[in-house]
């Protein structure tokens, strides 16, 4: 009995995520060139392949019923991320949003354009 499928994105799958993004909408071909013109070079098949196991798990939605099926994003960007990064918080820093700043700060540090964004964005959340 194979394992379930995966609700998650795997790293390909968020490849092709943000193609249809970027695009809106597209064919499996036309995301295979893209992706080409970025340096990224999958066959057709698999890029196929991907877009059908994102339609499956619904993060794309079929927009034609002929050949070539054209495809949209399901969901957008900010759901996705959101959605990884609350994951992200979960797993690896049991919950601690305070855990994730301190390791993002560390990895690298801020530019004064980060810096100015982040304080403007903590001001926006001030009652």
């Amino acid at each position: 009995m194979g394992r379930p499928a995966a609700k998650e994105l795997t790293e390909r799958e968020l490849e092709v995520m943000h193609v249809f993004w970027k695009l809106g909408t597209a064919t499996a071909a036309e995301v295979r060139d893209e992706l080409s013109r970025s340096e990224v070079d999958r066959a057709y098949t698999t890029i196929a392949t991907l877009v059908r196991i994102l339609a499956d798990k619904k993060f794309l939605t079929q927009t034609n019923g002929e050949r070539p099926f054209r495809y949209r994003p399901a969901r957008s960007y900010e759901d996705v991320s959101r959605s990884i990064l609350g994951d992200i918080v979960e797993r690896v820093f049991r919950g601690s949003r305070e855990q994730l700043l301190i390791r993002l700060v560390e990895q690298k540090a801020l530019t004064p354009e980060e810096r100015a964004l982040l304080e403007d964005t903590l001001r926006e959340e001030e009652p």
